[in-house]
This record gives C-alpha cells, structure tokens and sequence, in this order.
C-alpha cells in the first residue's frame, strides 16, 4: 500500500463526500470498527438524501450556522482553504479556526469552547478519560486523521545551503550538547561543506504543540541514549530558544544567526532544509515519503474501535520514507450535545478528509493527500457520528 503522491480527481461532493467509498480495514483490524463499515452503505444513502450542498450546487445547501474549531499551527494553510471551499459550497456557514496549537485546541474542545480541534498528537488516555463539554453525556471525542505533512528541520547558517545531520547529532543539537555549527559530529557528517565556528541557536516552540511531541517522538525512538525524555507538547530541556507557533518557529529562524529549528513542511518557505539520515541514506523530505510512512502505520493498540491514532513508524531504515512526520487529526465527539453543531462538524470534516478535501489540501499547502483506505476508514467512522 502506497500513498498518493500527485493531484487527485474526484467525484465526491462537499456535501457527500462518503458516496461511493469503498472500506477496506485490512490493516485496521479492530472487530468493532468492521461493523462500523458494514453500516456505511445505509449511512452513505441516508446523507445522499439529505439537505447539504454539492460542490456544483451550493444554493441546495440548507446548513446554517457557525462552527468554531482550534488547534494545530501546523495546517493553518490547510484549514484556511477547506474553510473557503466549504463556505462556498455552503454559503449560510461560517467556519472559524483559531490554530492557537494543539494543545491549546484540544483544551479548548474539551472545555466546550470549539466544535472541533486539530491536533498534531492524538489524544492521550488521560484526555480520552475527561470530560468533553462539547460531546453528549456518556459519549466521548474520537481522534480522525485528516492532514499528513512532513517535519522539516530548517536552518540559516550563512554560506550553507546543504546540510546532513543524523537522529543523534540533532538530539544533541536540540539537547543543548551541540552547541557549534563546526562540531566534529556536524563536520564529519558534511565533509562538502565548510561549516562556520558559528554557535548554535536551536529554536523550538514555546506553546505546546502537537508539532513538537512528533519532533521529540522521533528524536526518543531514533536516538534514545541521547533524548531520554518521553514524547510531549512541551519542550523537554530549558536549551536553546522559544518561540510561538509554527509562524513563531519559521520567523526566529529566519530572521536569526547560526539558527536551527523543526516546524512543519508546508510553511519552511524559503529556507534551507536537512536531509534526515534514514537506513544508510541522508533523505529530504517529500510529501510521498511522508505518506509511505504513515501508509505503514498501525492503529494505536488499546483504543476505541471508533479512534483511528497512527502509531508512526519512525525507526524506518527504508530510504523512499521520511520518518520525522506529522499526522494532524480532527477531533470530533461521536455524538454531540447539540445536534445542529454536530451535523456541522460532521459534515465540514466529511469535506477536509474526502478525496476532494485532501487535493484542496494538497494544492494549498503541498502536503501529502490520504490514502485511500485511510480516507475511506475516516468516512466509516463519520458516517456513525451524530
């Protein structure tokens, strides 16, 4: 299984993205999410039935309202070309998307601020075992990825346009080891490049965010004896520079001397990239290699049938995967408390993880589109939310 790696066509509508899907939960072999599928088909004919628009129709559309989410910096971008192509098909709703970071977002939701959050970290179990003020009682919020997009680490060192780092080497960058851009571990791994006795200011998010707990997750599983700090939104080491979203992130570095930092790939711009060691190759980052990652990812064990969480294969030594990757999840109740905010959610994420929703995705930010079992696992579990 492959991901998808150019622009896609596709004939589902905004309205109904879920028409014609074809489940297959070969990899996602959780029983209870099997009899999820099985209801589709019925669940599929009653939404071609129902009110919402199609892209070629919007006035057929009778969704009113205003649906508030939050969350990841990360798909900024994204969010704000799926909040666009939705509004125009459905022109009585407004979608606001507040990408304070994934923490902040899941917070939010889970205090009945939002509809929805995204997030660059699926729920943990502590979050799974509270309370979400959005949800119905009894029910809970499920974790739907949505948005897939490599991690790049950029960097501003002058007269050094290439650079190559191993998992080690940049732990103890960001670790606070590595303190100049001529270290020997630096320079034998860059033997083309002549790198300046510039020191070294690694810049790291200072919210917690999603994008951070994906950087440290790589970082923990790839070099553990020199990251010994378990995955998380917060930075782990008073080292090196904060700064405040992925916007924060890309500014400090770009506007800094002799800086270093990760934020995610669609909002680099023009600035120098690494090339992750993976197997014996030094690989930059593609979408399609982002995607094969997260195309040979299991479920999280231990979860609802209903959560779809990626447990990231970082430890890949296949040189077509870049493994330092973000999957960013949209996280909905499975029965809201208001019906009318839940058809809205429903019907706005059944857009962002169609087929057509991941090409607006991947036009607007060049991130990497589903694959289509998992698009077509996503529209299973949907198509029960109510």
């Amino acid at each position: 299984m492959t991901g998808r790696t150019g622009p896609r066509t596709s004939t589902h509508s905004l309205a109904n993205p879920s028409k014609g899907i074809h489940v297959n939960f070969k990899r996602f072999g959780r029983p209870l999410v099997i009899a999820i599928a099985a209801g589709l088909a019925l669940s599929s004919c009653a939404a071609n039935e129902g009110d919402s628009a199609t892209s070629d129709d919007a006035s057929a559309s009778t969704l009113t309202g205003t649906l508030n989410g939050a969350g990841a910096s990360s798909m900024a971008a994204a969010q704000e070309a799926w909040r666009a192509a939705f509004q125009t098909a459905n022109p009585d709703v407004t979608v606001n998307y507040d990408p304070t970071g994934s923490g902040a977002g899941r917070k939010t939701f889970a205090s009945g601020g939002s509809d929805f959050a995204g997030s660059d970290s699926y729920m943990s179990a502590d979050e799974l075992a509270g309370t979400f003020e959005s949800c119905a009682p009894d029910s809970k919020a499920v974790d739907l990825p949505v948005y897939i997009s490599p991690i790049a680490v950029v960097f501003n060192v002058e007269g050094v346009t290439a650079l190559n780092v191993d998992s080690d080497t940049l732990a103890k960058i960001f670790a606070g080891t590595i303190t100049s851009w001529d270290d020997a571990a630096l320079v034998a791994l860059n033997p083309d490049e002549t790198l300046p006795a510039t020191p070294i200011t690694a810049v790291h998010r200072s919210d917690d965010s999603g994008t951070t707990k994906n950087f440290s997750d790589y970082l923990g599983q790839t070099a553990p004896t020199v990251w010994t700090e378990k995955a998380s939104d917060t930075f782990p080491f008073q080292t090196g520079e904060g700064a405040q979203g992925t916007s924060g992130v890309v500014s400090a570095v770009t506007n800094g001397v002799g800086t270093i930092g990760y934020a995610d790939a669609s909002q680099a711009g023009e600035l120098s990239t690494a090339k992750l060691q993976v197997g014996t190759d030094f690989v930059a980052y593609t979408p399609e290699a982002a995607a094969e990652v997260v195309a040979g990812s299991p479920l999280v064990a231990d979860r609802a049938a209903d959560d779809l969480a990626l447990d990231l294969n970082r430890k890949t030594t296949n040189p077509a995967e870049y493994p330092l990757v973000l999957v960013s999840y949209a996280i909905v109740c499975n029965e809201y408390a208001d019906s009318a905010q839940g058809e809205l959610a429903k019907a706005y994420v059944e857009f962002i993880a169609s087929a057509e929703g991941q090409s607006v995705a991947e036009e607007a930010a060049g991130v990497a589109p589903l694959t289509s079992e998992l698009e077509a696992n996503v529209a299973a579990v949907l198509a029960t939310v109510k």
